[in-house]
């Protein structure tokens, strides 16, 4: 929108820029981040399952925020952050769990108390169809999350705990072990209570509790979401309810359907993406007021703003807490060049010379705005490349679906908007260009967005290479702050000069 203070920061700026030949970089940097649920109906028109499906991807990571170096005079078509498509995304695109350098810091209740860990799921004693659900999700040791949250979730007494969780970490599949542990089969009416920010969220852990159940049939799972009308009076028997704040408060509070005082676990998950969502604070807390005080509360985050602390501090009492030590992300296996231009005609120019002198497996390239990637996208077209395009109309299964190609190696050029700054491992991609550079909406570097663009390189033990497009004195003193705060050297690049290219590759 041309009316948001960081387009129209942008657009002043170069729209006042000088031709940009003589520009330089500093010579040194200054002192100084409705999947189909298989629902089956019952006599009562409960929508129910029985617990059986996918996969163990977790929690939401924070999208990066949308920046720009080119600014388009339209601004419309710049993408937004959306935390829960961004959530939803991840856990579509994941169907294992990454590998993770974090350590996990462990902040009890009772510091006094012996901490465990465990590095097997037999330690943990669970039901022998439990156990064989959890190895059909093909987890042969538990994650990092799970060596220390599983101990916390499954003790008697029953233990409170907010944990900071990444996606694909194995964090839904653990507090899905912990409520299918708690629940009394044999008990006929709701007993465990999952609250997710969105319908599409809600289906995909209820697929993860469908998996592991798989093998426990006794325990039943009804989805508390929108389309589920239930007949007035009616009694729910299955023992597990997962769904959305709004629904779930309903059921608990208007209907009846739900007896909050014999729920024994209380799940909040996505608590980032939760707060973000208008209402959705004030109706968990609602429903956690009518909880029992020896209730179990569990709450899952993938960032710990201080809006998000204030939130999980209300809803849980008395908290173990996990976080993940944040681990210096790194750019030394990342070369970073820049190239001048003086137009988007010229940057478009500079990434043929680029593609015609060094062989790039496979590419991803940043644009500020939807209106820039689509043509872009279109200009590499017509030059013969294979070419993804990725933006926020987009749905997110159409997003996933893109993804899964250029993974499958169907394309080799991915332009994007930031919406999948984060998230994305493709182990072939050996390049990733700027085409816009990354403010945040004041018109500031965004220094976190940059991190996580060229962090799709580099990879893997390989040697990235990343290439930013300058245009503008704004630009390039956007270059010269993110040059600064990475205290990396950015080197200029000639792409006129093909020998020069070449020499990039070695």
């Amino acid at each position: 929108m041309s009316t948001d203070s960081w387009a129209q920061a942008v657009d002043e700026q170069e729209a006042a820029a000088e031709s940009i030949g003589n520009l330089q970089i500093k010579d040194k940097p200054e002192e100084n981040g409705t999947a189909n649920a298989a629902l089956a109906t019952t006599a009562t028109k409960t929508t129910t399952t029985t617990t059986s499906t996918n996969t163990a991807a977790a929690s939401a990571t924070t999208p990066a925020k949308t920046g720009g170096g080119e600014g388009d005079k339209t601004g419309e078509e710049d993408d937004k952050d959306d935390k829960a498509a961004q959530s939803l995304l991840n856990k579509l695109i994941r169907s294992n769990l990454v590998n993770t350098t974090n350590q996990v810091e462990v902040l009890q209740r009772d510091p006094n108390s012996p901490l465990y860990s465990v590095k097997s799921f037999e330690e943990l004693r669970l039901k022998p169809q439990l156990l064989q659900g959890v190895y059909a999700m093909g987890f042969n040791r538990p994650s990092k999350i799970q060596e220390n949250a599983l101990p916390m979730m499954l003790a008697e007494p029953p233990q409170n705990l907010i944990a900071q969780s990444q996606s694909g970490t194995g964090k839904t599949a653990a507090f899905v072990l912990a409520m299918l542990s708690h629940v009394d089969p044999n008990n006929k009416f709701p007993q465990a209570l999952c609250v997710s920010p969105t319908y599409e969220l809600a289906l995909q852990t209820g697929k993860v509790i469908e998996q592991m159940g798989k093998h426990y049939s006794e325990v039943k799972l009804v989805y508390a979401i929108r389309g589920n009308k239930l007949q007035r009076g009616t009694q729910l028997q299955e023992q597990v309810v997962i769904g959305t704040p709004g629904t779930m408060l309903d059921w608990c509070l208007k209907f009846k359907f739900i007896d909050p005082k014999k729920i024994k676990v209380f799940v909040l998950d996505e608590a980032d993406v939760m707060i973000a969502t208008q209402g959705h604070q004030d109706q968990s807390i609602r429903i956690q007021r009518m909880l029992p005080k020896q209730c179990q509360m569990l709450l899952f985050s993938a960032t710990f703003e201080e809006t998000v602390w204030n939130f999980a501090q209300r809803i849980v009492p008395d908290p173990n807490i996990i976080k993940l030590k944040r681990e210096e992300e790194t750019l030394d296996t990342i070369k970073q060049y820049y190239v001048l231009c003086n137009s988007k005609e010229e940057k478009f120019m500079a990434l043929c010379n680029i593609y015609g002198a060094i062989t790039i497996a496979q590419a991803m390239i940043f644009c500020h705005t939807r209106k820039t990637a689509g043509w872009l996208a279109g200009e590499l077209s017509r030059e013969g490349h294979q070419v993804a395009l990725l933006s926020g109309e987009m749905q997110v299964e159409q997003r996933a679906a893109v993804i899964d190609r250029f993974r499958d190696g169907k394309e080799k050029v991915l332009v994007t908007t930031n919406v999948c700054a984060r998230g994305i491992d493709v182990e072939q991609v050996s390049v990733v260009i700027n085409f816009d550079l990354p403010v945040d909406r004041d018109g500031n570097p965004d220094n976190e967005t940059y991190l996580h663009r060229i962090g799709r390189t580099g990879r893997f033990g390989k040697r990235g290479l990343a290439i930013n497009m300058v245009d503008s004195r704004f630009s390039m003193n956007v270059l010269n702050k993110i040059q600064d705060h990475f205290n990396k050297k950015i080197e200029k690049l000639d792409t006129d000069d093909l020998d020069e290219i070449e020499k990039i590759a070695g």
